[in-house]
């Protein structure tokens, strides 16, 4: 037996991509991005730089995603939001196509 078999993985889960991707939707459908690539590789590399700026934001119970809701307008969102707006900038401005 593998470690995978033997615990239930799939209750661990990053809230932090959820917000990123979130906030991704956001700001990429607002006038000043228009003109930016929104491709499959664009995207997921401005979700990437994103995750790879913020702290993970890992839970494993219902109880942490409630916890996580109550995010909204807090710091860590606020290091979302300069993450992605970074992310779409640096990925736009070099894009890996």
């Amino acid at each position: 037996m593998g470690f995978k078999e033997d615990y239930e993985l799939e209750y661990l889960e990053n809230e932090a991509e959820s917000l990123v991707f979130k906030e991704l939707e956001d700001q990429l459908s607002e006038d000043w991005a228009k003109d930016i690539c929104k491709c499959q590789d664009c995207v997921l590399d401005m979700a990437a730089l994103s995750l790879n700026t913020i702290k993970p934001f890992y839970r494993v119970s219902l109880l942490g995603k409630v916890y996580a809701g109550s995010l909204t307008g807090s710091d860590y969102t606020d290091e979302v939001k300069k993450a992605v707006t970074n992310s779409i900038v640096k990925i736009s401005s070099n894009p890996s196509h």
